[in-house]
């Protein structure tokens, strides 16, 4: 018997009927309206989430009183066509301080007419978060994980 081996990725996509420029401009600059509040791991309230749009910037949220929580290094960023962040948030919801044990979401934007733009993310690697890694991508890939986050991208797209 050949063992199966198991999905490391959560894999989502949308179409938005806005020209690839605009849809990778409301990922990146509204991001703060996209990332849900209730997701945080500060110990107080976020008052915004911040998206640092070059490789080496960041994605980090800010609680109400300056604390702040960064919980992704930007890898990759090649506008409208693509962005590349880390993941350093572990299985327990805590920060992941080891880079080699962080996985990785790419955001890649493809045209599909002047005024359509079809949006895939893959979260992938989630394996290099060791023990646990599949309650995680349970998570990322449930209701509440990236296909909200996507339902509130397409939300703004709208506007």
């Amino acid at each position: 018997m050949i063992p199966q081996k198991q999905e490391t990725a959560v894999q989502q996509q949308v179409v938005v009927e806005v020209p690839i420029e605009q849809a990778f401009k409301i990922f990146i600059e509204k991001f703060d309206l996209i990332k849900p509040r209730e997701h945080n791991l500060l110990a107080v309230a976020i008052a915004e989430t911040v998206f640092e749009p070059r490789v080496g910037g960041s994605i980090y949220d800010r609680g109400v009183d300056g604390s702040i929580c960064r919980f992704a290094r930007v890898l990759a960023y090649e506008p409208p066509h693509r962005v590349v962040f880390s993941w350093d948030i572990d299985p327990q919801w805590q920060i992941e301080k080891n880079p080699e044990r962080t996985s990785e979401v790419e955001v890649r934007f493809l045209s599909e007419t002047p005024h359509r733009t079809r949006v895939e993310l893959e979260h992938r690697n989630l394996d290099r978060h060791g023990e646990g890694w599949e309650a995680l991508r349970q998570g990322l890939g449930s209701e509440g994980g990236w296909p909200l986050y996507l339902q509130r991208f397409v939300s703004l797209a709208l506007q």
